[in-house]
């Protein structure tokens, strides 16, 4: 729609704001009408009308089967379009059109906003199976008709109020219209019987709906009369209620078709069982951050007996094993710790892989700057946790081999993302400046216990590579590819 209005027509931001307000609301528009609707505007120079939105009905059968969005058509070849736009006024005069042998009764709505006709809404009714209307279809009808008078005279859509039409009811959700006072004229099927979830034993017509929502909602004092005023639908909300442990989702329109109020119309949807399994993943995602949280104090308990039983071994090998244990314990409990902190089993892993370099860089021999650069970025847990061990692993090996206990140095720490959007990967260097690797070094080959668990984890766990190479301006290099999930899907 943005691209069609700056493309063919006059209208400024706003006036594409308000259009985009009437777009977001429409779909109510259509399903009490039984229509279609499609919104037509004048192009800059006004000897055309283009189509920028197109809406079907989810209560009756179509008029348009092909898509309307983007025609053009000469002023003068629909004159209900040009007697609309020039009077604006709701035209209805005029015999049905005949379409692919379908009956359809055309009518044209003016879109005015700040006193100016912005456009004009066809509404297009499908006549092949009119029948006599039942009560429900009559309160639609009329619903729709003082809709129609609202957006004719600029009231409706409410500025301001952005309706998201996935997650608001719609008319065939359940429909509840009240008159001026708020009482209830007429209630869906659907309506009753979300009603009948809440506790309500009687039947709703002629009945306060504001009064009788507040007796069937837990007692909360003050706001009993807020509860009123908001299911009396003199203002346009968006509200829930619960009680008799069922839940219902309303949302009031205030119908004000020549400026008075003379009603509203209440939608409403049953979300109990909605609200009832958010709940549960709420306490689901609450029980694994509590896990993620248990396991990492366990780990920090296991480094810390760890640690102790070091200081009472007499073996300078033993020791440093131990700590070697006590490091590796470490990095698993650093992921733990940020899963205990996130909502979903993805972490960020920059934070992760700081904390891992300066947790290692404590055991440098001599002065060792670590730094990273580039970002990881977001991990799941089964990335995370075998790859926090890989880079402690290959930094303790860096520091504790490539310098000497005087010497200076810089460990480098790159990842960058690589591969396609199909088959995203990423791309880990460990770099040093140190005295390099010994001749005939086989990575491969090499019988380290830290190097063994580099390449089980690696290629075992992560499905990537990992190989280790003389750096471009000396010292070692070391570089992994592992395979990971794009970023942006959750």
């Amino acid at each position: 729609m943005n691209d069609l209005v700056r493309q063919h027509t006059a209208l400024s931001d706003s006036d594409l704001e308000w259009l985009h307000l009437l777009v977001s609301e429409w779909q109510l528009l259509s399903d009490l009408s039984f229509a279609d609707l499609v919104l037509w505007v004048p192009t800059l120079d006004g000897t055309r009308y283009v189509s920028v939105a197109q809406m079907r009905p989810n209560t009756g059968p179509t008029s348009y089967q092909d898509d309307m969005v983007g025609h053009l058509v000469p002023r003068g070849r629909r004159p209900m379009l040009d007697s609309a736009l020039d009077e604006g006024r709701i035209v209805r005069e005029g015999d049905p059109e005949w379409r692919e042998e379908v009956p359809v009764r055309v009518e044209s709505i003016p879109v005015r906003r700040e006193g100016r006709v912005l456009g004009v809404i066809a509404r297009n009714t499908n006549l092949l199976t009119v029948r006599t209307p039942s009560r429900l279809e009559l309160t639609y009808l009329q619903s729709a008709s003082d809709l129609a008078q609202m957006i004719a005279a600029g009231t409706f859509p409410f500025p301001g109020q952005q309706v998201d039409m996935d997650a608001s009811p719609r008319a065939g959700d359940g429909l509840i219209r009240l008159d001026a006072d708020g009482v209830v004229q007429y209630a869906s099927p659907n309506a009753l019987s979300a009603y009948h979830r809440l506790g309500l034993a009687a039947d709703l017509v002629g009945h306060h709906l504001g009064q009788a929502t507040a007796e069937l909602a837990p007692a909360r004092g003050p706001v009993d009369e807020a509860l009123v005023k908001l299911a009396s639908g003199w203002a346009p909300r968006e509200f829930e209620v619960e009680g008799n442990d069922g839940v219902i989702q309303l949302r009031a329109i205030p119908l004000k078709p020549k400026g008075t109020h003379i009603g509203s119309l209440v939608l409403l949807r049953d979300v109990t069982e909605l609200r009832r399994r958010e709940r549960e993943l709420i306490t689901k995602d609450a029980t694994i951050r509590e896990i993620h949280h248990r396991v990492k104090n366990n780990l920090q308990t296991v480094a810390a007996l760890l640690r102790l039983q070091s200081r009472r071994m007499d073996s300078e090998q033993g020791r440093e094993a131990l700590n070697e244990a006590v490091r590796r314990v470490g990095s698993i409990a650093i992921v733990h710790e940020t899963l205990s902190q996130n909502l979903d089993e993805r972490v960020e892993f920059d934070e992760i892989a700081d904390r891992v370099l300066a947790m290692v860089a404590e055991i440098a021999p001599g002065k060792v700057t670590t730094r990273r650069t580039g970002r990881f970025g977001i991990l799941d847990a089964e990335v995370a946790t075998p790859l926090s061990m890989v880079l402690t692993e290959v930094l303790q090996n860096a520091l504790e081999h490539a310098f000497g206990q005087l010497e200076h140095g810089t460990v480098e720490v790159g990842a960058v993302r690589g591969g396609s959007r199909t088959e995203p990967r990423l791309l880990v260097t460990v770099q040093d400046n140190g005295r390099g690797l010994p001749e005939g070094f086989d990575p491969q080959r090499a019988g380290n216990l830290g190097l063994q668990i580099v390449r089980t984890l690696v290629e075992g766990e992560l499905g990537g590579t990992f190989d280790m190479v003389r750096g471009p301006e000396g010292g070692t290099q070391v570089l992994l590819d592992v395979p990971v999930r794009p970023e942006k899907q959750h």
